[in-house]
C-alpha cells in the first residue's frame, strides 16, 4: 500500500477551542490535545507546511460575555488572551513530540510568544516548523474563522481546513434535525445567500476575495486532518464555482 501524498503543500488548519475540550463543558482535555498533537505530528512528517489558528471560546467567549452586558472589545480583548492560553498548550503539546512549534501573537506579549510579523510567519514555515497564530487578528468585533482567512492569504495558504464537530456543512442543526442534509460542495455566494452560521460573512467574503478554498470538516475522526490535505474528499468544500 503507497504512502499517502500531499495535495496541498501549505495548509491554514482553523481549530475552534471548543475543540480543544473533548467531552468535558469547559478548558482543555489532555488526551483530546495529545491526539489532535499526534494528527499534526504525522501531517509534518508528510512534508505539509502547517499553520494554526486557534479560537479560545473552551476558556472565554467574547460574544457571550458582550451579550451579557460587558463591553463588546474589551470582551473579545479577554477571548483572544485566551486562545494564547490553548496556543501554548498545542505548542507544548506537539513539542513534546518533537515537532518544532512557533506561536505568534497578534497581541505582544514576549515572555511567551514571538510577535505576529508575516515575513517570519512564512519564514518559519519554509523551515517545517508548525506555525500557530494567536490572538486572532488583534483587533475586537473580528473572529477567529476571519482571522484564518486573514493569515492564510497573508502566508500564501493553498487551502483552509476547518476542524468541526460535524462532519461537514448541513441545510439546518443536524443535532436538532435528524432530517438535515449535509452539502458536499457549496460556492461562496450559495453559502452566504443560505445564511449558514458555520462560518461568518466576513471570513467567508475575505476568503471569496482571494480565491482561498475552505473544507469543513468533522475533528473527531482519527486522520481526517491528513485525509484532507491530501486530497481526500471529505466535509464539505467551499469554492468558486467550477
Amino acid at each position: 500500500m503507497s504512502a499517502p501524498t500531499l495535495r496541498y503543500k501549505r495548509v491554514l488548519l482553523k481549530l475552534s477551542g471548543e475543540a480543544l475540550m473533548g467531552s468535558a463543558s469547559y478548558g482543555i482535555d489532555t488526551e483530546t490535545l495529545v491526539r489532535i498533537a499526534e494528527e499534526i505530528k504525522d501531517v509534518v512528517a508528510l512534508g505539509c507546511e502547517l499553520a494554526i489558528v486557534i479560537g479560545g471560546g473552551n476558556i472565554f467567549r467574547g460574544v457571550g460575555a458582550s451579550s451579557s452586558g460587558m463591553d463588546r472589545a474589551t470582551a473579545d480583548y479577554m477571548g483572544m488572551l485566551g486562545t494564547v492560553m490553548n496556543a501554548m498548550a498545542l505548542q507544548d503539546a506537539l513539542e513534546k513530540r518533537n515537532v518544532v512549534t512557533r506561536v505568534l501573537s497578534a497581541i505582544e506579549m514576549q515572555q511567551v510568544a514571538e510577535p505576529y510579523i508575516r515575513r517570519r510567519a512564512q519564514r518559519h514555515l519554509e523551515k517545517g516548523r508548525v506555525v500557530i497564530f494567536a490572538a486572532g487578528t488583534g483587533n475586537p468585533f473580528f473572529t477567529t474563522d476571519t482571522a484564518a482567512s486573514l493569515r492564510a492569504a497573508e502566508v500564501g495558504a493553498e487551502i483552509m481546513l476547518k476542524a468541526t464537530k460535524v462532519d461537514g456543512i448541513y441545510d439546518s442543526d443536524p443535532m436538532k434535525n435528524t432530517n438535515a442534509q449535509r452539502f458536499r460542495e457549496l460556492t461562496y455566494i450559495e453559502f452566504l445567500n443560505k445564511g449558514l452560521k458555520v462560518m461568518d460573512a466576513t471570513a467567508i467574503t475575505l476568503s471569496m476575495d482571494n480565491r482561498l478554498p475552505i473544507v469543513v470538516f468533522d475533528l473527531s475522526t482519527p486522520g481526517n486532518i491528513k485525509r484532507a490535505v491530501c486530497g481526500e474528499e471529505i466535509g464539505t468544500t467551499v469554492r468558486m464555482p467550477q
